[in-house]
């Protein structure tokens, strides 16, 4: 990144924070020398952690005010009460120009709905989506809705394929991803009308993105396709699951090593490969959901992020940025809106 760009922080958000924020926006700075954050928060919290961050210092700007949103804060109330939240000042600096993006690891229901009414939705995005990304057995995929929308339509699947496709090309900077709809089976007459009607219109020429077809569960971790697309309430689930596998794998493995005395030592002789795997699993890679569909930037940061983790949400935010994710988006609706549907055999023949 050469030009400078702007980042609004929440610096109120986190179990950590203000000082895991400020960490990790110090972090970024690394990667991201030309970066700029404007820090909305408590200026008697932030103001002495800042002075012992000189580098930081120069690059930010403090907008003081008091309030914040908590995490147990429902998002109706949020939206209504936290004008001057350090949540909802944040946002608003993008939704006015002043910066670029907003990252914040506070409410995840509070930040949805703050930047659904202050950001508004991208032309022709019916709902917004939150999207990640993880590991697999070929590289990186993204997956999305993970719990925004509990109930989806074609038309939502379809728009979420549309934006999966233009964050793996601005942040896993992949050419040509391939798209694939989580379903009960790969067969075309599997799934509920909403999916198959969706897989129908994605295969339709002149689509702009490449669909693969359908996926099931373990297609994820094998990364059959580069973008899963699915309903929220399923995403969350599959998400969830996920995690949890990963977390219960780690502690049988603990357990393994410590189960004897040649076990500790094959542990000596395994560390080197046994800590390539925990890098490449280690959750602070991937923090950083997004939420897609929005006329601006905004990515939500795990609530209990250390500043590494933190330091990664604001990359994926400054990458989405720079490489032009909102353009992206409007020029794939754009081709969707141009394809006329194919019409069914059935049709044509009673047209004649």
């Amino acid at each position: 990144m050469s030009a400078r760009i702007t980042i609004a922080l929440d610096v109120m958000g986190g179990d950590q924070a203000p000082r895991m924020v400020l960490q990790g926006a110090e972090k970024a700075l690394v990667r991201y020398p030309e970066a700029e954050f404007l820090l909305f928060g408590d200026e008697s919290k932030i103001a002495p952690l800042l002075a012992k961050m000189p580098k930081l210092t120069r690059r930010s700007t403090i907008h003081h005010t008091a309030e914040l949103v908590t995490n147990e804060a429902k998002p109706s109330v949020a939206l209504r009460t936290g004008r001057r939240s350090s949540m909802r000042l944040a946002i608003d600096a993008v939704a006015d120009g002043k910066a670029e993006c907003v990252v914040s690891a506070g409410n995840t229901g509070a930040l949805m709905a703050m930047a659904k009414f202050s950001l508004k939705m991208l032309p022709g995005i019916d709902r917004p989506a939150i999207a990640s990304f993880f590991p697999t057995m070929r590289g990186e995929s993204v997956m999305l809705d993970l719990g925004a929308n509990v109930e989806c339509d074609t038309d939502n699947l379809v728009q979420f394929a549309l934006m999966g496709d233009a964050f793996s090309r601005s942040v896993l900077g992949l050419v040509q991803p391939t798209i694939g709809l989580l379903n009960v089976g790969s067969e075309e007459l599997k799934g509920n009308d909403a999916v198959r009607a969706a897989a129908s219109k994605l295969r339709e020429p002149g689509s702009p993105v490449k669909f693969y077809g359908f996926v099931e569960g373990n297609d994820i971790a094998a990364g059959t396709v580069d973008v899963i697309v699915t309903d929220g309430f399923t995403g969350n689930i599959a998400v969830k699951t996920a995690e949890g596998t990963a977390r219960l794998f780690g502690e049988f493995l603990r357990a393994a090593f410590k189960y004897s005395l040649l076990a500790r030592i094959g542990y000596l002789f395994a560390g080197g490969a046994l800590r390539k795997t925990r890098e490449r699993m280690d959750p602070r890679r991937y923090n950083g959901a997004m939420l897609l569909g929005l006329n601006g930037i905004a990515v939500k940061s795990h609530g209990g992020a250390d500043a590494l983790g933190f330091a990664n949400a604001i990359g994926v935010a400054i990458d989405m940025k720079v490489n032009g994710f909102l353009d992206q988006i409007r020029d794939d609706m754009t081709r969707l809106n141009a394809i006329k549907p194919s019409v069914p055999p059935a049709q044509q023949t009673a047209a004649l």
